[in-house]
């Protein structure tokens, strides 16, 4: 049977946190793996301010000691003095995997121009269980699903990949387990010699 990937989800947010607003990036990421994932999948979700001492912390909680294969984060990313979310992933990561960044301002450029504050990385930590790929999301549902999914035609054709496309290998590189993606939503890239048969 194939391992089950475990997918962290941190939401950033000082007004959600305390109650102010209901978090909407938690289950616009649930709905969004729900439709998008052919293989076994569960979470584990947090909902905490911008502080980045407490992000930091719940980052290393969820890959050292839940052992998250990958950590996505969706708030906190852009210029404003409680913007953290990329300095606290730094500040915990090993590698950092600059192309993951680049790619969402791409498919965010497509859509608004103020794509360019974004400030979005994306960062490999490791620690005893393995490794961990760390990505930070945009706060808005219809920008996490843009960005996940990448930018399609009037017809559905793809223009611009989403990033999704190269999280599964990007996962098989770094130890973590074989994901399957259902390709209507988002169809995983792999190079031939690393594709398996179908399960």
């Amino acid at each position: 049977m194939a391992q089950e990937l475990l997918i962290g989800l941190v939401s950033i947010s000082d007004r959600a946190s305390s109650g102010v607003y209901e978090d909407k990036g938690i289950p616009a990421l649930h709905e969004w793996f729900t439709q998008a994932l052919d293989s076994p999948w569960r979470m584990e979700t947090r909902l905490i301010p911008d502080e980045q001492a407490t992000i930091e912390q719940t980052l290393i909680e969820l890959c050292d000691v839940v052992g998250c294969h990958l950590v996505l984060t969706t708030g906190g990313t852009g210029p404003a003095l409680r913007d953290v979310t990329p300095e606290a992933t730094l500040a915990v990561a090993h590698k950092v995997m600059p192309g993951f960044g680049e790619q969402m301002r791409q498919i965010s450029l497509n859509f608004v121009p103020t794509a360019i504050l974004s400030r979005q990385v994306g960062a490999i930590r490791q620690h005893a269980r393995g490794q961990s790929l760390i990505l930070n999301l945009p706060g808005q549902p219809k920008s996490i699903r843009e960005t996940l999914e990448g930018v399609k035609d009037a017809e559905g054709k793809q223009t611009v990949p989403g990033i999704f496309a190269a999280v599964p290998y990007c996962l098989d590189l770094i130890g973590g387990p074989y994901v399957e993606t259902n390709a209507d939503v988002v169809k995983a890239f792999r190079p031939k010699s690393a594709i398996r048969p179908a399960s």
